[in-house]
């Protein structure tokens, strides 16, 4: 990937790194996005006692990290592994595997426009970088219509044919986020009270609920950013829970990982 951010990351930044070496007081990693070096200490490796630390790191493993420290005049960089979720790791190795798609879809339209890869490379980043952090996320601007690479500086005849190339190659993003609602009621008329307050999630089309039986309702929001799922996922679940609670019943949300 060609992608070497510039500079430090920020404490509490993710970041993909490669694990280069092992001591018994921790692990030392290369920074793939940096190009710098950071070490995990053993205790951020993971909770609790490690007998092996071979047990969760090797040699050549990528691993997703969170920044914890930067000492600037030395250039240390401490690093955890073991704060990281599953949710995160997720993201961040996907978020990766996007600019990767991102540059390929440079890489075709260098070969067709007969031009070199890495020159091609470097003039489109230089118009995109200065508004976006990722390639990808400005290609997911033009997919969606919100932005014109022509109009961010790059040749007309290498815009209009690279747009061309993500809008084939690309479709909006999609994330989604979700949990379990548990509702209880003994109310004789129970079953249509549980009923109303499930129709309070449905007011967005991009919501959808499964019966898992026993009162369990699993709920999944779908959007096009992290934020506005969970914001949709937040509404409707307060409106299912304050609904039950107002008509003498129970409920709880249980946020899936």
């Amino acid at each position: 990937m060609f992608l070497k951010k510039k500079g430090l990351p920020e404490e509490d930044e993710l970041v993909l790194c490669t694990v280069t070496s092992m001591f018994h007081h921790g692990v030392f990693v290369d920074i793939d996005e940096y190009g710098r070096g950071g070490m995990i200490h053993i205790s951020e490796v993971s909770p609790g006692r490690i007998r092996n630390i071979r047990d969760f790191v090797k040699e050549g493993k990528k691993v997703v990290c969170k920044v914890l420290r930067i000492n600037e005049e030395k250039g240390h960089i401490d690093l955890s592994l073991r704060r990281v979720n599953e949710r995160q790791k997720k993201e961040k190795i996907n978020e990766i595997k996007q600019e990767q798609k991102a540059e390929k879809i440079i890489e075709f339209a260098a070969r067709k426009l007969e031009k070199d890869f890495k020159k091609l490379y470097d003039d489109v980043s230089s118009k995109i970088f200065p508004k976006y952090e990722l390639i990808n996320f400005c290609f997911e601007d033009v997919v969606k219509g919100d932005v014109s690479l022509e109009k961010l500086g790059v040749e007309k005849k290498t815009a209009e044919f690279l747009t061309e190339c993500i809008k084939d190659r690309m479709k909006p993003v999609e994330v989604s986020v979700g949990g379990e609602l548990r509702l209880k009621i003994y109310s004789p008329d129970g079953v249509e009270t549980i009923k109303e307050a499930l129709g309070k999630t449905l007011d967005k089309d991009s919501v959808t609920l499964l019966y898992e039986g026993a009162g369990k309702y699993k709920i999944k929001v779908k959007a096009n950013e992290y934020k506005d799922a969970e914001s949709i996922l937040e509404k409707s679940k307060n409106n299912a829970l304050e609904f039950i609670e107002k008509n003498g019943g129970e409920g709880e949300f249980i946020k899936s990982e």
